[in-house]
């Protein structure tokens, strides 16, 4: 009885092993975001607004800021023309939307960098381009040390991550402190400048443009000491890693232009330098460009034409900026701060 069946099955698994293997299903091949942007002809980014210092519009339409000089960066880059950018305003809300369907190319600091954003929405931060994260603003009478502050009151908006973070802030040091919240980080804003409390926390950028808002913005300060992290970048879709490449390296190659003291005004005179990490980043030895895509001279068309990262840092949020910002962690690792790129080899 065995038999009957054992020989039907034994040629059938014979003929599957004769049988050509199928071809696995792969999966649809996304069109190279450079590829879109050169046939476009222009690089579209998505901006959070309103963010003074960062993106924001003037009475005659002209966009500027941190996060607008970065897309003119990745234009000059693909375009050698910083104009040929478009940028996109977008809500909370909008933003992951607009990056996944393709509307816009990448998010210039969007949400901060966390594990749960990088990994569970097809989306990869390509790198930190500003290191934020939880502060205070304080009045320099008084001018409290941030890890040493107790008893005070501090003012912040209701129902978002701050009110927790400020709470785990106190608990873990064992002080009391009292919470003022508002609906509205405005509403705070008023209630510090009107002395209704000591402190006014919220992340370190929107305390600056806070500050530069009060009556008399020389007589507070921000603490330099931050309680959360809070680093920000461009954002990109997955499965592109020419394009997340482009925009990783645009920033480092703006990094490196400053530590090598090449900016916007000595961009020419530094393709005449001996140096060679200066005449491989400018593209006068080897070719930088050619595994992103793009051209040889790429870096020197960008820092000529926007400038590198203190050149943009400063005019947008620096001291020569109504925001007045200090570098802090924002400057480069060989000066104090945490900002550092890979060699160009």
């Amino acid at each position: 009885m065995m038999f009957r069946w054992i020989f039907p099955a034994l040629a059938a698994l014979l003929a599957c092993a004769a049988a050509p293997p199928r071809a696995l299903a792969q999966p649809e091949a996304k069109a190279s975001t450079l590829l879109q942007i050169q046939k476009r002809g222009v690089v579209v980014c998505g901006v959070a607004t309103p963010s003074p210092g960062f993106a924001q519009l003037d009475a005659a339409g002209a966009w500027s800021g941190f996060d607008v000089d970065f897309c003119r960066a990745l234009a000059t880059a693909v375009f050698d023309d910083p104009a040929k950018i478009r940028v996109a305003p977008l809500t909370a809300k909008e933003r992951l939307a607009a990056l996944q369907t393709g509307a816009v190319d990448l998010l210039l600091r969007g949400a901060p960098w966390t594990e749960a954003r990088d990994a569970g929405q097809q989306l990869l931060y390509t790198t930190i381009t500003f290191y934020g994260g939880q502060g205070f603003l304080a009045r320099r009478k008084a001018q409290p040390k941030a890890l040493e502050i107790a008893d005070v009151t501090v003012c912040l908006q209701q129902g978002t991550s701050l009110e927790l973070d400020l709470a785990d802030f106190f608990r873990a040091r064992a002080a009391d402190y009292r919470p003022r919240l508002f609906p509205s980080f405005d509403e705070a804003v008023k209630a510090y400048e009107a002395e209704q409390c000591d402190l006014l926390s919220s992340d370190i950028a929107a305390l600056h443009v806070a500050r530069a808002k009060l009556s008399q913005p020389g007589d507070h300060t921000t603490l330099p000491d931050l309680i959360t992290k809070g680093p920000v970048g461009p954002i990109v879709r997955q499965g592109d890693d020419q394009w997340f490449n482009i925009v990783r390296w645009t920033h480092f190659a703006m990094l490196s232009a400053e530590e090598l003291n090449i900016a916007s005004a000595n961009a020419d005179e530094a393709l005449e330098s001996e140096s060679p990490d200066i005449r491989r980043l400018l593209g006068v030895d080897g070719d930088f460009g050619e595994g992103l895509g793009l051209s040889a001279d790429w870096a020197y068309r960008v820092v000529k034409q926007v400038g590198n990262y203190g050149e943009v840092f400063e005019r947008n949020l620096g001291q020569g900026s109504p925001l007045a910002m200090e570098r802090r962690q924002n400057a480069l690792w060989s000066k104090g701060g945490l900002m550092y790129a890979p060699p160009v080899r």
